[in-house]
């Protein structure tokens, strides 16, 4: 057989690892909705501790793309989020126009895990990419976790 002919062989082998190489470097929804799982436990034992391990990223709080994000149920101001912190989440906006902060605000429900999908960009990205959310009341913080699609 002529190398050549490997050829397709060789390449869908390579766009096969490649695809999964990305895919290790994205969390997932299962993963996400693992971690919200996880940050209502925390919020429940310690609201300021649980809060604090969110914004540092620490105790597995920040994996690859995947992250908590909270916001104060009355303000609606963020107490978890790795850039926005202290902004008013019923301001925010997609670039569809889309007011998912607001949304997420009025619709979150205690002891129910709600979804939402919009355009956010991923961290350390300005591009808006299409991110579905996981979110939940624990007592006055709303906190959800996002994967992107």
């Amino acid at each position: 057989m002529k190398a050549w002919h490997l050829l397709p062989l060789a390449l869908s082998a390579m766009l096969a690892f490649s695809s999964a190489i990305a895919a290790e470097s994205h969390g997932t929804a299962a993963e996400a909705k693992a971690m919200l799982q996880r940050a209502v436990a925390e919020l429940k034992i310690d609201r300021t501790k649980a809060l604090n391990e969110f914004n540092a990223g620490q105790n597995g709080f920040r994996d690859r793309d995947l992250y908590v994000f909270c916001f104060n149920g009355g303000d609606g101001k963020l107490t978890a989020h790795p850039t926005l912190l202290g902004q008013d989440v019923r301001t925010l906006i997609d670039k569809g126009g889309a007011h998912f902060g607001q949304e997420m605000y009025i619709q979150a429900k205690e002891g129910a895990i709600s979804e939402l999908s919009y355009l956010f960009p991923r961290p350390g990205s300005s591009e808006p990419t299409l991110k579905e959310s996981y979110y939940t009341r624990v007592g006055d913080q709303v906190c959800g976790v996002g994967f992107y699609k």
